[in-house]
């Protein structure tokens, strides 16, 4: 997967997508950055780091954003409910329109 057009078709969607705010973009982009260092397709994420780097105070917004990325079709996530794993996280490369 070309890691450059999946951060490009994000923007691209995001242009027409009423439901994204600023917290969705400081989310999305921390998880590209843990993503794009992370040489695979898959990364694992604990809310506090990207809590941290995301400037986000509340678990609740946190965990808001990370559920509306993944229904949205921005990423595929699976939560691991275990404090001491990772949860799971893909980036989704989002196919033009013009396609």
């Amino acid at each position: 997967m070309d890691r450059g057009a999946v951060l490009i078709s994000f923007f691209e969607r995001i242009l027409r997508d009423p439901r994204i705010s600023a917290t969705h973009i400081s989310v999305y982009s921390v998880l590209f950055s843990l993503w794009q260092s992370s040489g695979t397709d898959t990364i694992s994420i604990t809310s506090h780091q990207v809590m941290a780097m995301a400037k986000i105070s509340t678990g609740n917004t946190y965990h808001r954003c990370i559920r509306d990325l993944a229904a949205f079709g921005y990423i595929i996530y699976e939560p691991s409910y275990n404090r001491f794993v990772g949860s799971k996280v893909r980036l989704v490369e989002i196919e033009s329109e013009g396609a």
